[in-house]
C-alpha cells in the first residue's frame, strides 16, 4: 500500500502548480452517526498507508476528537481564532504518525472567527508538508464552516441506516449541491446491521440525489455497527489501533484500500485551484 501512496504522492507532486495536497470535509446532516470516529480511524489508516494527514477539528470550541485519542491538547484551533497561538503552535502529533489540530471547549461564540482569513495564508504555507488536509466539521452548516465546505476537493457524507439521518444527509448534499453542483460526494454508511443494509443505505441517497439534483454520489464504503468502537471510545484508543482484527477495523481497511486506489487511477487533476485559493477567495467576498 505504501507503493500506491508513493504514487500518489508522484502524480499530486506532478501538478504542484495547481495542487498539490487533497482537502476532504467530513460531514453528516446529524449528530451521533460517527462522524468524528471515522475522520479520525480514516485518517489513521492513510497515515499507515503512508500518506501525511493532517486532521483538523472544525467542530470548534465543541471539539471532541482529543478524547476519543485520549489526548489533552496544550493549543487547539481556540486558541489560534482568539489570537494567542500560530497555526505551527496548534498542530498536535497523533497516533500512527497523524498531525491533528483540536477543536477545543470554549464556546464558539467567544472566539474570533475572522482570524480564518489568517489560517488561511498560514496554511498556504504548510500545504507542501501533506497529502491530506481532513476537515471533521460540527454537526449542520453554518456561515464558515460553509466557506470550508465549499473550498475542499471532495465531500465525505457520513449516515447511518435510520431515515432521519439519511434525509439530513440528502438535505446537507442538497444544499451544497445548489451552491456549487461539482462538489464531488462520498457517502459512507455507518453503523449497519449488515453489507446489505449499508448498500440499500447509499442506494437510497444515490437514487434520491439522481432524481432530484441529476447528481451522481460516490461510493466510498459501509462499516457495520461493532461493539468494539464501543470499547475503544471509553478506553479513548481509536478503534483501528485497539482491534485491527475487529469487523469494523477490516471494513475500514478495504474501504481505504478502494479509496487508494481509486485515487492512483486518476489521470487528470482533481481540481484546477487550490483549497487554499478557493477559501481566501470566499474568506474575502464577505
Amino acid at each position: 500500500m505504501r507503493d500506491q501512496a508513493e504514487n500518489l504522492r508522484i502524480k499530486l507532486m506532478g501538478h504542484a502548480a495547481k495542487t498539490n495536497t487533497k482537502a476532504i470535509a467530513v460531514v453528516s446532516g446529524k449528530g451521533g452517526v460517527g462522524k468524528s470516529n471515522f475522520s479520525l480511524n480514516f485518517s489513521i489508516t492513510l497515515s499507515k498507508r503512508g500518506f501525511r494527514v493532517l486532521l483538523f477539528d472544525m467542530d470548534v470550541g465543541m471539539g471532541n476528537l482529543d478524547i476519543l485519542m485520549g489526548r489533552s491538547s496544550e493549543k487547539t484551533i481556540v486558541d489560534y481564532l482568539r489570537g494567542s497561538s500560530d497555526l505551527k503552535d496548534i498542530i498536535m502529533n497523533g497516533p500512527e504518525g497523524i498531525k491533528y489540530i483540536g477543536g477545543g471547549t470554549a464556546l464558539s461564540q467567544l472566539v474570533e472567527m475572522n482570524r480564518l482569513a489568517d489560517l488561511a495564508d498560514e496554511l498556504d504555507t504548510f500545504l507542501g508538508e501533506y497529502d491530506f488536509l481532513i476537515f471533521d466539521m460540527g454537526a449542520g452548516v453554518n456561515e464558515d464552516s460553509l466557506k470550508f465546505l465549499l473550498s475542499v476537493h471532495e465531500i465525505f457524507v457520513v449516515t447511518t441506516p435510520e431515515p432521519t439521518s439519511i434525509m439530513d444527509a440528502y438535505s446537507t448534499m442538497k444544499y451544497l449541491h445548489l451552491l456549487d453542483p461539482s462538489l464531488p460526494f462520498y457517502i459512507v454508511a455507518n453503523r449497519v446491521q449488515s453489507i446489505k443494509e449499508g448498500k440499500e443505505t447509499i442506494n437510497r441517497l444515490t437514487n434520491v440525489l439522481k432524481k432530484f439534483l441529476d447528481k451522481e454520489p460516490l461510493y466510498l464504503g459501509v462499516l457495520p455497527d461493532d461493539r468494539t468502537v464501543q470499547q475503544a471510545v471509553k478506553r479513548q484508543i481509536p478503534f483501528i489501533t485497539f482491534n485491527p482484527k475487529s469487523l469494523i477495523s477490516s471494513a475500514l481497511e478495504d474501504l481505504v484500500n478502494r479509496y487508494v486506489q481509486q485515487k492512483t487511477q486518476e489521470t487528470v487533476s482533481y481540481t484546477s485551484i487550490s483549497f487554499v485559493s478557493k477559501l481566501k477567495k470566499f474568506l474575502f467576498e464577505r
